[in-house]
């Protein structure tokens, strides 16, 4: 008679019986986690007990927070359940961050080995977020505000004009040669005919970041539906299909990898142009906290600033991503960018 399949599984403990040990979890140490939990652990004993070169008021909280981190960390590298690949893929970077953190420290409180107040030390910046949190969030939501509305406008602008111009004769023989002239001017290079032509300057900024958005998805859209292959339009003629269906059902999906990349490469240029009109001419937003901070010398804000803009906008590029996975799901395996 054979035995039970899970009787054959080795015991956890001998002690046990059979059936028990085998339900029993199997700890496996996740030995990068485990390196990196120790690295954030060392950064916060650094910055709680090694002595800076002036007392700083958030010493102690930047310390727990490097401690709450390694900790976390080391539950997770000693958790049964299964981890995902991702996080496994990081062990890397989860390591090099707190040696970051202690070369950070190190050169600036701790030795002074870069010039005040040009390089503020992290407990410094960590201040800021936790006493003008609130002017951070609103001015974060300001640029939001002025740039999702421009970067639509011109998204959809872009990408009306390139499916004209790569499906029409007669609009790529009018409307290309424009955009090619005008095209590659840079946005910011309008700026004293926005502020002129347009009521107000968050008018001319929403011109200005659709203007700037526009010009790639248009080039891209363009170059992308007039490559499409002349045999998805020769089956769908013998099928039936009028213009308006080869443009909507052919045309435009066979162009859509093209479209995000202009999408991608318009959304890039649009923090370009949103920083300096906040700086020039709005005054809200993240570009005129990186003023008004360089303006008091208070580069510790600035640090700050540009921190938020980093997650801010590396977000918003996420967010892009995670449409483009969706819309794209065919393409996955078969064209990687």
């Amino acid at each position: 008679m054979t035995a039970p399949a899970h009787s054959l599984a080795p015991s956890a403990d001998p002690s046990l019986p059979r059936d028990l040990a085998f339900t029993l979890p199997r700890w496996r140490l996740w030995r990068g986690g485990a390196g990196a939990a120790a690295l954030w652990i060392g950064a916060g004993l650094f910055a709680l007990y090694v002595p800076g070169v002036t007392p700083l008021p958030r010493t102690g909280l930047l310390g727990g927070i490097e401690l709450a981190i390694g900790i976390a960390i080391a539950v997770v590298a000693l958790a049964p359940w299964r981890r995902s690949e991702g996080l496994e893929q990081a062990d890397r970077w989860l390591a090099a961050l707190p040696i970051g953190f202690v070369i950070w420290q190190y050169a600036t409180n701790k030795t002074g080995l870069l010039p005040l107040p040009f390089f503020p030390a992290p407990e410094s910046v960590l201040e800021v977020f936790t006493d003008d949190w609130a002017k951070l969030a609103e001015s974060a939501l300001a640029s939001l505000v002025l740039l999702i509305p421009g970067y639509a406008i011109g998204a959809a602008l872009g990408f009306s004009l390139g499916v004209a111009i790569g499906w029409s004769r007669a609009v790529h023989y009018w409307a290309h040669p424009i955009l090619r002239f005008v095209g590659p001017l840079p946005a910011t290079a309008w700026l004293p005919i926005a502020f002129f032509c347009f009521p107000s300057t968050r008018s001319a900024s929403t011109f200005l970041i659709a203007l700037a958005s526009g010009f790639p998805v248009a080039v891209l859209t363009s170059s992308g539906v007039a490559s499409v292959a002349r045999a998805y339009y020769d089956i769908a003629r013998n099928l039936g299909a009028d213009p308006r269906f080869l443009v909507r059902k052919v045309a435009v999906p066979a162009a859509l990898p093209s479209v995000f990349v202009g999408l991608f490469m318009g959304l890039g240029a649009s923090f370009v142009v949103l920083v300096t009109a906040e700086m020039i001419g709005v005054k809200a937003g993240l570009g005129f906290y990186l003023q008004w901070a360089q303006g008091w010398a208070a580069y510790a804000n600035i640090y700050a600033a540009l921190i938020v803009m980093a997650f801010l906008f590396s977000g918003l590029i996420g967010l892009l991503f995670a449409v483009r996975d969706r819309v794209l799901a065919w393409q996955k395996g078969i064209v990687r960018w």
